[in-house]
């Protein structure tokens, strides 16, 4: 007899609504009288915002998504709940941008060949042709788009056919040197992630490091957010930080910096896949 805790088939289900008692009630046994079990399970109630958040990994022997998905339409719709279904062996297809520093790159792509993040990359954009070699590598589709003052609207006129040929579902800016224009940003809304090498909100801009160093700073760190309209001001989905001193040089806290981005930027990603993630207006809910 077939195991149930080792059930064939792995959703995932991202609810968030008015906060109204009776949600995770009303869930628990619907799924359950469908034979499925839930096999993880976050809440959130945010007292702010008056909003409820759910994340389930449900295990269903039987059930297809599409069944699922009827299964549960009704009583969404009965409580009015903003929800997504999705199936955890269809990994989420992502396309990283980068410029010439390859750290964040190289983590990402070593993770997604050991299987450590639930991804499938499939392609790497450049405004330059240095980490060309990475892709051939890695046999990736490598895509230069060199980018000025002039050619930006052609450049990201480009870069967003990219996204929808290849379907990406989330863009990862991996050290892209470049400032999105505001419709590019409110295109990529909530599906493009940033790393910024500084722990924001403090030294927002260039060169934090270089910042940091000259007002004597003991911490520094990284921070992983959703891209928006506002530079360095989208919603925070991770951060980190290292401890430094008052001998610590501009050039060591970028070198310490990019182990920081590095894992802050992977971590958000995974996240991010395993839809861990829900956007609570300028803020987030993750649920790890």
């Amino acid at each position: 007899m077939r195991s149930r805790l080792v059930a064939r088939n792995q959703y995932v289900l991202q609810i968030k609504s008015p906060d109204q008692p009776g949600i995770v009630d009303a869930i628990a046994p619907l799924l359950a009288s469908k034979g499925c079990d839930i096999r993880e399970a976050g809440v959130y109630g945010d007292p702010d915002t008056k909003t409820f958040f759910i994340r389930m990994r449900i295990a269903s022997e039987g059930l297809s998504l599409a069944e699922l998905d009827a299964v549960l339409k009704p009583l969404a719709e009965k409580l009015k709940l903003e929800w997504v279904l999705k199936d955890l062996s269809q990994k989420m297809k992502v396309l990283i941008a980068v410029s010439k520093f390859d750290h964040c790159l190289l983590d990402l792509v070593h993770k997604w060949r050991i299987g450590s993040l639930p991804i499938d990359i499939v392609g790497i954009v450049s405004n330059h042709d240095t980490l060309r070699y990475v892709a051939e590598q890695n046999e990736l589709p490598y895509h230069h788009l060199p980018i000025s003052k002039a050619t930006k609207p052609e450049q990201e006129a480009a870069f967003a056919k990219i996204i929808s040929d290849t379907s990406a579902d989330l863009t990862v800016l991996a050290r892209y040197m470049q400032i999105l224009s505001d419709e590019f940003s409110a295109k990529l809304s909530g599906k493009c992630i940033n790393i910024h090498h500084s722990f924001l909100p403090s030294f927002k801009g260039a060169k934090p490091y270089h910042q940091a160093h000259r007002r004597g700073v003991k911490l520094i760190g990284a921070t992983a957010h959703y891209v928006t309209a506002d530079l360095d001001e989208g919603p925070i989905i991770e951060q980190d930080v290292r401890r430094v001193s008052h001998s610590t040089t501009a050039k060591q806290m970028v070198e310490i910096g990019r182990e920081v981005e590095a894992s802050v930027l992977s971590r958000a990603v995974k996240w991010h896949a395993e839809y861990r993630v829900t956007l609570n207006r300028s803020r987030t809910v993750v649920m790890t």
